[in-house]
């Protein structure tokens, strides 16, 4: 039997490699001699540079870059296991994480460090970049970045753009000609899971600056100057960003990948999954586990389970999903390639406790232990 486990981090209690060992524990002790793969799942936020490094045998490579506030941080990236392909979480660079709650103002806060670990990436001869957007403290349109990689960005007096969202709105010229020469040649693909445009009132500044500290008047300076933004790129480089689904994901990080830097914005599940190599472990495979803290209606929407059990039920894979709560909608997701789902609380439990890593791990092992004495037992009768 060969048995193929995906399952989620159960957030605040284990991390995606912990739920899949546990699960795994579980089907050798009813089924020692069962084939078992794991593969760490994310969704292109947090713990995706871990689950790639994990699942293709690469390493975390470190360097000092510009974080939000113009200061030098530490910041990690992955390089995987065939040596060319990195995968950035802009979070490292310039999430909100790195910000103090009293200074955050994604007027003056900035994507350059992202920048710097792209180039060096490049250096280090990649030619594959995945990007997880998500968790940042700038609204700068990723213009940063740019700056990082060559791109210059002038006011009407021939003066470089400062740092942040503030400057958007003076940019006069958008001058490509001294971009890093390697960007010609690679391939960046992102992971975005939100459609909203750069600007107006499901933009970047309107949805997601106020939850990195800009009032409501920063929040329409912030705006005016992606409105301003776009319509320059539009003019002088003939792209129109706005209408690109995802341009504002990461304060308009994703306007500049994909309309300055030609990548390709991906729900970022599947491609995660597609980097680890999930669709080769599928092949001769009898069952899929997947699964995460709570298994609802929001699981059909992109997530990572919904992912991985779309992938297995193309192949007619039957798909087990495990979760802390499985709540009545998640019978829908049927649907979607989910065969059973199973919640791993034994019995009336509080929130916190059920969220015990130990009490956790051992409701995985419970559960898929007495999933696959019941599977093993069919699978012998004559």
């Amino acid at each position: 039997m060969k048995v193929v486990i995906a399952i989620d981090s159960f957030k605040g209690s284990l991390v995606s490699e912990e739920t899949n060992e546990s699960a795994a524990a579980g089907v050798r002790d009813a089924c020692p001699d069962a084939e078992i793969f794991t593969v760490p799942l994310a969704d292109g936020g947090e713990g995706t540079v871990d689950a790639l490094i994990h699942a293709t045998g690469g390493q975390l490579i470190k360097c000092s870059v510009t974080g939000p506030l113009g200061k030098p941080v530490t910041a990690s990236y992955g390089l995987l296991g065939d040596g060319q392909t990195a995968v950035i979480e802009v979070a490292a660079a310039c999430g909100l994480t790195l910000v103090p709650s009293a200074e955050r103002n994604p007027l003056h806060t900035t994507t350059f460090g992202v920048g710097e670990l792209i180039a060096d990436a490049l250096s280090r001869g990649c030619t594959d970049l995945i990007i997880g957007l998500g968790g940042s403290a700038t609204n700068d349109a990723g213009v940063g970045m740019l700056q990082a990689l060559g791109y210059s960005f002038r006011d009407a007096h021939g003066l470089e753009a400062a740092h942040g969202g503030a400057a958007l709105a003076g940019i006069a010229t958008i001058d490509p000609s001294s971009a890093h020469p390697k960007l010609a040649y690679v391939r960046i693909r992102v992971a975005c899971d939100v459609d909203n445009p750069l600007h107006g009132p499901e933009g970047a500044a309107y949805i997601f600056a106020p939850q990195k500290g800009a009032s409501a008047s920063a929040v329409a300076q912030l705006d005016r100057g992606l409105a301003h933004f776009a319509a320059l790129i539009r003019e002088q480089l003939g792209r129109d960003v706005q209408r690109m689904p995802g341009a504002g994901a990461a304060g308009g990080l994703g306007a500049a990948f994909a309309g300055l830097l030609g990548a390709a914005l991906t729900p970022g599940a599947p491609l995660v999954l597609e980097a680890a190599g999930f669709d080769r472990l599928l092949e001769g495979c009898d069952f899929v586990i997947t699964g995460e803290g709570r298994l609802d209606g929001q699981t059909a929407r992109g997530k990572a389970p919904h992912a991985v059990a779309h992938a297995a039920s193309q192949r007619g894979i039957p798909v087990i999903a495990l979760a802390g709560d499985v709540a009545p909608q998640a019978s829908e997701l049927a649907l979607l390639g989910i065969t059973a789902a199973f919640p791993i609380v034994a019995g009336p439990v509080s929130l916190e406790q059920a969220m015990v890593p130990d009490a956790a791990k051992e409701g995985l092992r419970r559960t898929t232990k007495e999933i696959f004495r019941l599977i093993t037992t069919v699978l012998r009768r004559p």
